[in-house]
């Protein structure tokens, strides 16, 4: 059940009357109905994985508590390690066993040593790695005393299922989020309406610009050998629009269906493609799952407080492990290995931690080369896409090849129903609104909010009819 499918359209307002009208008395009976829609929202994928979901809860629900109940230091580290063990388990089975065992296969091969690897044929459960990683956390923090074990189970439940964040995020913390679903909550119209609109926006950016955008990248990367080098080009920039609209627009519904609700989840994108550097966009791209692997795998390695050679070591490991968590396949290793290549002369130059503040453009010479650093940043980041995007890295390095020796920079039309020009023209005002929202959280609060509602809903409309695509990329993930 997709969030811009009819099927969401029907069961979001069910339970946004039922939750505020029907179960509505005690927080008890509100986390309750948000878990059974929960699970419902999940068993559409697919049944069977609920059963996987309903485990893992489980899981660190007891391991937490027998963690802090543990007089012995030994016991505590056996139900810690006991939990981190299982979660890995089953998502390296489900997701990384046909990596490895291929993997390993291929090597063995290049020694002249014929292998057939045996590989299951398994799906890949949806969400695993996001709420695999709730759990991880949860567990984490009550091993090293920053958090009591949740004794409630129908509240840790709601914690690790809730709807809106289950399949694609944001990654929250049980810090930041137990202690709401802990209270009863109340209606609160100006929250309310202000998660209307953060939806909307979600909405137009994943079915005005991704899915939009989604038509000309598949094209282009799926037949890239019989592109140009401008079409080429203009491939690597749609698919960076279609990414950034796809999941930041996911993140903006979850965090507006959530406002109805009366809850608040982690903001995971603020505007990243304004970014001056590499380091200020890792700060604004999927913040929930930057700051995860920096709280519980940067800084545990030692973080920054080593020498240089610790610091490289340390960023590194975070960018590999980063792309490898996207998924199974060298393509988005070597997609971490490029960008910590980029953030490698920020760390060297003590640069990583400039431009924190947010970016703004006047008309002088330093807004000049402000301008030229945000393009530059974009162009590196689009570059990196490439191998994110591509099935192989041959393909990758080939498509960059294509895209800097043809040499033909003229217009090809795709045999779609639209032409480029106009992509880019909508692309070019989806800049400029954002560009003008970089303060806010999303463009249509503030002055004449009822008709940027207006316009988006008819922009919805006017293309949501258009492209087929209608997948968020992140849940493969």
């Amino acid at each position: 059940m997709f969030f811009n499918s009819f099927a969401f359209a029907l069961f979001l307002p069910i339970v946004f009357i039922l939750y505020w009208f029907v179960f509505n008395k005690n927080k008890s009976t509100q986390n309750l109905l948000l878990i059974v829609a929960s699970y419902y929202f999940y068993s559409c994928w697919d049944w069977r994985f609920l059963f996987l979901l309903v485990f893992s809860t489980f899981l660190d629900y007891y391991t937490g508590i027998q963690i802090e109940k543990a007089k012995k230091a030994s016991l505590r580290k056996f139900w810690f390690w006991l939990s981190i063990s299982i979660n890995l388990g089953f998502l390296g089975l489900f997701k990384y066993y046909n990596f490895f065992a291929d993997s390993f296969s291929n090597l063995l091969n290049g020694f002249g040593l014929q292998t057939s690897p045996l590989l299951l044929n398994l799906i890949l459960p949806v969400g695993i790695s996001f709420y695999t990683f709730h759990g991880l956390s949860y567990v984490i923090d009550i091993y090293l005393k920053r958090i009591k074990a949740e004794y409630n189970f129908i509240d840790y439940s709601l914690f690790v299922s809730y709807f809106p964040l289950l399949v694609a995020g944001p990654i929250e913390r049980a810090t930041h989020l137990l202690p709401q679903v802990k209270v009863k909550r109340s209606f609160d119209f100006q929250k309310a309406k202000e998660g209307v609109f953060q939806f909307v926006w979600g909405l137009v950016k994943k079915v005005v610009i991704a899915d939009t955008c989604a038509t000309y990248a598949n094209g282009i990367f799926d037949n890239y050998e019989a592109m140009n080098s401008l079409s080429l080009l203009l491939g690597a920039v749609y698919f960076a629009f279609q990414i950034y609209g796809d999941f930041s627009g996911y993140s903006d519904m979850a965090l507006g269906m959530s406002k109805l609700f009366g809850i608040d989840l982690l903001r995971n994108f603020n505007y990243p493609y304004f970014s001056r550097d590499i380091a200020e966009f890792w700060r604004r791209w999927h913040i929930s799952l930057s700051s995860w692997f920096k709280d519980y795998l940067y800084i545990p390695l030692g973080g920054s407080s080593g020498g240089m050679a610790m610091k490289i070591r340390n960023t590194f490991v975070i960018f590999l492990v980063s792309g490898f968590w996207h998924g199974a396949n060298w393509t988005f290793i070597a997609w971490g290995f490029i960008n910590a290549l980029y953030f490698l002369p920020l760390l060297l130059l003590k640069r990583n931690r400039s431009n924190m503040e947010t970016v703004s453009l006047y008309w002088d010479f330093a807004s000049v080369r402000v301008f030229f650093s945000m393009l530059s940043t974009f162009a590196l980041t689009c570059l990196a896409w490439i191998f994110f995007r591509a099935k192989t890295i041959e393909d990758a390095f080939e498509y960059i090849k294509r895209m800097f020796i043809d040499g033909r920079f003229l217009s090809q039309y795709l045999e779609n129903e639209r032409y480029n020009y106009e992509l880019l023209l909508l692309i070019a005002v989806f800049i400029v609104v954002e560009w003008h929202s970089r303060t806010h959280v999303e463009p249509i609060s503030g002055k004449y909010s009822w008709l940027k509602l207006g316009l988006c809903l008819i922009a919805i409309i006017a293309l949501g009819t258009y492209s087929d695509y209608k997948e968020f990329i992140y849940f493969q993930f």
